[in-house]
């Protein structure tokens, strides 16, 4: 009896103090407009709220006493407030927060092993917003990000196939992330894109300089990390958009769902998306058969938050079918053809012109690539102290698919299936004497296998991987400094590859004991090995002007294409080798910044210069009488050298934002590099056709002049008006033995747009709107890094026009409708 009566005396306590309890509310504005699912909590304790569609936002059950209460949202600087509490009131508080307008103060998580504002670290780190990536309306992500940043360029193959290149390299030098996982596919290949949804990432963070030392192989010119939508709205309440998209050029039609759900500790988020365009068009070409595809895409996020930290689990589904360009015409009218016969039946000179009904079709003809990439992985943290160890596991899996048989278009030429596993633990020690240290190691577990097909460009291979690294970084009065050094290792196997020929004549996997068997690939073991690290300093001049230096060792091993291949990429048409003796590359580069974001005007000088050593690029090969190596199908043949180069160049920016004229934005930036190909030997042979190294972009610049109302008008609010100038030099200082490269005119692009939000009469946004025209002058141009230049079958044209041309005037308009 005594145990009942202690029981109700504790719960009338309880229910006492709970009574006592006070409440704090208020409305969150920004740019004299609500501002929605912005996050409002007490300083230091997990008691907080999120405001709802209209800014207003309310926290109960909150103790009586004096405490500071923040605001903060993505994009704009937070603001506190103290008060003081008595019980059983409600206190009213109100905050207006104001948009960041300066770089330096966003908050980046690629290239450091926690969270960092960007003017705190050495290293050159540029990001883009949701924001800008739907004010830059492209077809795919990567060009939108080469868009809104400077020092990055993309070789395209088509509007739907763009591969990043940072300061002028690529491939596997770029390491791609999805949400700080890795992302595996043939990312070597050319004509193989990015696999990520666009219209489901939030924001990129890109590491313009050797990041080897937190990312091991494949980030030694840096990385593009693609960060998808983290859920937020009211708890309780189901919170999504709708987006449409459509592009009049090809006729691009995009739709993409998104919902999410967030309850306690809880955040749940879906999404999917469709794309399906028909081949685009330009003054030059026409309609460019070969250029169509359909994608569709799904990805959701779970996540807990608790007091020991979080946990979340992930999962994409990617499927795109994506037609491959074959360039062949009729060498009179210009007009494309297509392939209708196999093999040495198949004439290039008399196939049959393409219909016009095929040439705007939605359908996706028999010559295409059908690729998968699926991916499931978790992100978790494990709060131990003043420190936490953060722990990433994934696993992801690509298939790729080449169907290159007209009469047999269920055959395929290329199918390769890779399985990748990458994990990464790290450390974040406590504080000590102002030294922030994180110890760590990551890498991956990679197979590689070829299904049922008739080509095999590269073997059955396995591929393990390990990297342990130390980081620290430490404040002294005006400069931050930071640094680290990295181990890694990685062993690439396979055993003995047979392929043989079929009573059709197509090739497939053999056996040894077959008859005819022929050792395509030889079984073949290495390891590599690689010591990176970097030492940089930012020195603060003031909180808006700054000196940054780092110096920077990266590392990669060579690929398997460059190191295996021995056979047909049916889909670029190019017959690869590999070599066996490869070293892994290793580069040395210097970065000197100057940035200064003042009060009416932003300035940036970014300045590198990049040794490296084992350089390794491809080049086509000549027979003694200097003419290419062609196979009896017209496909060129290209062999992987391997030698010293330099890179060196730098970005300036230059945006005007005048304070009394507030509605301006004048924004400008320059981006050069020149790549020096340093063997002697080739030069020696060649002369200065062998001086320069390949795929390097020439001299761009770019111009934007964008006004913004402040205020609404009616029912619209944020109304903007842009008009832009893209402007790219003539490149002629390229690779020119063989005619690997031909030089490219340089051009002048214009583009415009405008955008707007509508609101309601309650004052919730309805829709967001943004439309834009490209290439507003339908300009004829090709690009210095468009593959499609060189898609071409005759020595002359009788319009002066070889190779294929990049995309005409294209008009877009993109609705988001948020509910």
């Amino acid at each position: 009896m005594k145990n009942i009566f202690t029981l109700i005396f504790i719960l009338l306590s309880s229910f006492s103090l709970f009574a006592q309890n006070s409440v704090i509310k208020g409305r969150v504005m920004a740019n004299g407009e609500p501002l929605a699912y912005a996050s409002v909590g007490i300083v230091g304790t997990r008691l907080g709220a999120t405001s709802n569609d209209k800014g207003y936002y309310e926290i109960k059950n909150v103790p009586p006493g004096t405490m500071e209460v923040g605001a903060s949202s993505i994009g704009y600087q937070p603001e506190k407030a103290s008060t003081t509490l008595t019980p059983s009131s409600t206190t009213t508080i109100n905050f207006t927060l104001k948009e960041i307008t300066s770089k330096l103060d966003e908050i980046v998580v690629t290239g450091v092993t926690r969270a960092t504002e960007v003017k705190r670290s050495p290293i050159p780190i540029a990001t883009i917003s949701k924001k800008e990536i739907n004010i830059n309306v492209n077809s795919n992500i990567i060009d939108a990000i080469v868009k809104g940043v400077p020092g990055v360029s993309a070789t395209t193959t088509g509007p739907n196939i763009s591969k990043p290149f940072i300061r002028g390299l690529g491939y596997n030098r770029v390491l791609n992330m999805y949400d700080g996982i890795r992302q595996e596919g043939q990312q070597w290949g050319d004509e193989h894109g990015t696999e990520v949804d666009q219209y489901g990432i939030d924001r990129a963070e890109v590491v313009k300089g050797p990041a080897s030392l937190t990312y091991g192989s494949d980030a030694l010119a840096g990385v593009i990390n693609m960060i998808p939508a983290i859920p937020q709205g009211v708890d309780g309440k189901l919170k999504g958009d709708l987006l449409t998209d459509f592009h009049s050029n090809n006729g691009l039609i995009g739709t993409s769902l998104g919902v999410s759900y967030n309850k306690n500790d809880w955040k749940f988020y879906l999404r999917g998306t469709q794309k399906r365009a028909h081949n685009y068009r330009n003054p030059v070409d026409g309609r460019v058969y070969g250029s169509a595809y359909r994608e569709y895409n799904v990805s959701g996020t779970a996540r807990v938050d608790k007091s020991w930290g979080f946990s979340q689990i992930s999962a994409t589904l990617y499927d795109n079918l994506q037609e491959i360009p074959d360039g062949s015409r009729d060498s009179l009218s210009r007009q494309f053809t297509k392939p209708i016969r196999e093999g040495n039946a198949d004439d290039v000179k008399n196939r049959p012109i393409v219909p016009e009904n095929e040439l705007k079709t939605y359908s996706i003809g028999d010559l295409h690539q059908a690729i998968q990439h699926y991916r499931v992985y978790t992100h978790n943290q494990f709060i131990i102290g003043q420190g936490n160890i953060n722990a990433t596991f994934g696993f992801q899996q690509s298939r790729r698919r080449e169907f290159l048989f007209p009469t047999l278009p269920d055959k395929a030429a290329l199918f390769l299936v890779l399985n990748t596993l990458n994990y990464d633990v790290h450390y974040n020690l406590p504080a000590w004497n102002g030294l922030e240290t994180t110890v760590g190691v990551n890498g991956m577990f990679q197979t590689n296998k070829n299904k049922d097909a008739t080509n095999f460009p590269i073997p059955d291979y396995a591929l393990f991987d390990v990297g342990t690294f130390v980081f620290t970084k430490r404040a002294l009065g005006k400069f931050d400094i930071s640094g680290g050094i990295r181990y890694d290792t990685r062993s690439l196997i396979w055993n003995n590859f047979y392929t043989s020929t079929d009573a059709a004549g197509f090739g497939r996997k053999a056996n040894a004991q077959e008859p005819g068997a022929y050792l395509q690939f030889p079984e073949f073991t290495h390891p590599y090995h690689g010591v990176s690290g970097s030492l940089g300093a930012t020195y603060n001049l003031s909180e808006r002007i700054l000196f940054k230096a780092n110096l920077a060792r990266g590392y990669r091993s060579p690929n398997i294409n460059e190191v295996g291949s021995n056979g047909l990429d049916p889909g670029a048409h190019i017959r690869y080798q590999g070599n066996r003796e490869f070293k892994p590359e290793f580069n040395f580069q210097k970065d000197i910044s100057f940035l200064a974001y003042l009060k009416n005007v932003d300035v940036s000088v970014e300045v590198f210069d990049n040794r490296i050593s084992n350089y390794i690029f491809q080049a086509r090969l000549s027979d003694s009488q200097g003419q290419p190596i062609v196979d009896d199908q017209g496909n060129l043949t290209y062999k992987y050298q391997q030698s010293k180069a330099q890179l060196y160049g730098g970005e300036f920016t230059l945006n005007l934002h005048p304070e009394s004229v507030s509605w301006l934005n004048f924004n400008n930036s320059l981006a050069y590099v020149k790549g020096i190909n340093k063997n002697s030997k080739l030069r020696e042979t060649y002369g200065d056709a062998a001086k320069y190294l390949p795929f390097i972009l020439p001299l761009h610049f770019r111009s934007e002049i964008r006004g913004t109302l402040r205020k609404s008008v009616g029912a619209y609010t944020g109304i903007y008006a842009r008009l832009e100038l893209d402007a790219y030099a003539r490149q002629n200082k390229i690779y020119a033995v063989d005619k690997t490269e031909t030089p490219t005119p340089g051009y002048v692009l214009f583009n415009t747009g405008l955008g707007t939000s509508v609101k309601q009469k309650s004052g919730r946004v309805f829709c967001q709107l943004f439309f834009q025209v490209n290439n507003l002058w339908d300009k004829a141009y090709q690009s210095h890094l468009n593959r499609l230049k060189y898609f071409e079958y005759y020595q002359a044209s009788p319009n002066n026009h070889r190779g294929i041309y990049n995309m005409g005037r294209n008009f877009s308009v993109k609705v988001i409708i948020p509910f």
